[in-house]
């Protein structure tokens, strides 16, 4: 009697799936000219915050009050400040977040555009691997954002005469904090535009409108600067300030992950239950 064999054809393990498509995702990401743009604008705001309050007005020749004095108000706020009475008060490494909505909604918009993910799902991507994966390369190029931002301010800071003035330890905090929030932005921005992938306008103009974080600043105008504020995005980053501590550092790395959890969850469920080209 003639034996036979069974061919097993295992499907490669998670790690396997994940290294491959991040290798991809970091590929396309360091060839894509959008990417070194943002880096870039993100080194320009700081300089431009800095460069322009203080000038003298043409008109008038009287100079405008400089917004900020110190540099590393560029970076986070003195006191977390959940409610802005006027924009400036906003103008911190904040605005990264909302740049960097602006930059998944093209780098994700570009994979259906090109029919990149039409050609993914029809041979072996999990619909789980495609999240991770964009959560976690967006999540990256936001922190390299906050980097070339961070060196923007030193930059600006330096040449206009800033004070540095700052306690090092709640600045590092501050920073830590903010990159690390990095990675639930990025999964929520992820998501969004797995939401309206069809529509590239509308999940640009949903990255922006959440990245500015009204709906929480419209909240805290309701409950006030309540620490409870920090269980969400917006508020987490904003308790990433110049005060900030340890525990501060804890609470934007327990907000982040939770949310990239729950964002990676919902936008694998949407990918599952529809047409995803």
């Amino acid at each position: 009697m003639a034996s036979t064999r069974q061919l097993r054809f295992e499907s490669p393990s998670f790690a396997k799936r994940i290294k491959g498509m991040l290798g991809v995702d970091f590929y396309r990401l360091f060839h894509t000219p959008m990417f070194y743009i943002f880096l870039l604008i993100a080194a320009l705001i700081p300089a431009m915050i800095l460069g322009t309050s203080g000038m003298e007005d043409p008109q008038t020749g009287m100079a405008t009050p400089a917004l900020y004095t110190n540099t590393w108000n560029i970076i986070a706020a003195d006191t977390p400040l959940y409610v802005v009475s006027e924009i400036g008060e906003y103008a911190n490494m904040n605005m990264v977040f909302i740049f960097g909505g602006i930059m998944v909604s093209i780098f994700i918009g570009h994979d259906y555009k090109s029919g990149y993910v039409k050609q993914l799902f029809t041979t072996h991507a999990k619909k789980q691997d495609y999240m991770i994966s964009k959560t976690l390369v967006s999540a990256f190029a936001m922190v390299g954002m906050c980097v070339t931002y961070l060196i923007g301010s030193i930059v600006a800071g330096l040449l206009t005469g800033a004070s540095f003035d700052v306690s090092i330890g709640s600045l590092l905090c501050a920073i830590l904090g903010k990159m690390i929030m990095s990675l639930g932005w990025a999964s929520l921005y992820t998501f969004l535009n797995v939401i309206f992938r069809r529509y590239f306008g509308i999940s640009i103009a949903s990255s922006f409108f959440f990245g500015t974080g009204i709906l929480i600043i419209g909240a805290a105008a309701i409950l006030g600067n309540s620490s409870i504020l920090n269980i969400f995005l917006y508020g987490s980053s904003v308790y990433a300030c110049l005060s900030a501590n340890l525990l501060t550092v804890l609470t934007c790395l327990v907000c982040s992950v939770v949310w990239a959890v729950v964002y990676n969850v919902l936008g694998t469920f949407v990918l599952s239950r529809c047409d995803v080209y």
